[in-house]
């Protein structure tokens, strides 16, 4: 039986949801998956893949631009085979900056109702004052990355994307 890669889509803006999204595709290369990373934007068709995973960075509460259009796009096909998503969003990674950027994912998620992720996680971002223009350029720099949580969820995301794991989460 021949298997298809599994796509790793990103939407990054200043870079860190890629370096995100690169991890990710490294570790899922090291359990001996075969992955394709791409930028979400230039994602033309899906059936090249055996399943999909999506992630965007949150700028001001809404979930980058690219990764809602990602889903939009390709909405028939990820209702079929639902993705894993992530999110970079708070400046920091502590429990209420996490709560509230999910809520804002969720609210991006809910506009593509026949898409239901099968995994879904929000992680801190990073804000670098030199990519960014006043009055942002004056924010402190931050990492709030949580590399042990990435991988965490990672190593349960081939589990997650199974055909066989739809129903097993519904039930």
């Amino acid at each position: 039986m021949v298997t298809l890669p599994l796509l790793v889509a990103y939407a990054s803006k200043h870079g860190s949801t890629q370096e995100v999204a690169e991890a990710i595709a490294r570790r899922l290369g090291e359990s001996g998956l075969e992955v394709e990373l791409r930028c979400a934007a230039d994602v033309a068709d899906l059936t090249p893949y055996d399943g999909v995973v999506l992630g965007g960075a949150l700028y001001f509460g809404r979930w980058h631009r690219d990764a809602v259009r990602f889903l939009a796009k390709h909405r028939l096909e990820l209702a079929e085979r639902p993705p894993a998503v992530f999110a970079l969003g708070p400046k920091t990674a502590d429990a209420q900056g996490l709560a509230e950027s999910r809520a804002q994912l969720d609210k991006a998620l809910a506009k593509v109702p026949e898409v239901e992720p099968r995994s879904v996680a929000v992680f801190g971002g990073v804000v670098d004052p030199a990519k960014l223009r006043f009055p942002l350029s004056r924010l402190p720099a931050s990492d709030a990355r949580d590399w042990d949580a990435i991988d965490e969820w990672v190593d349960q995301v081939p589990t997650a994307l199974k055909p066989d794991a739809l129903a097993a989460q519904k039930s």
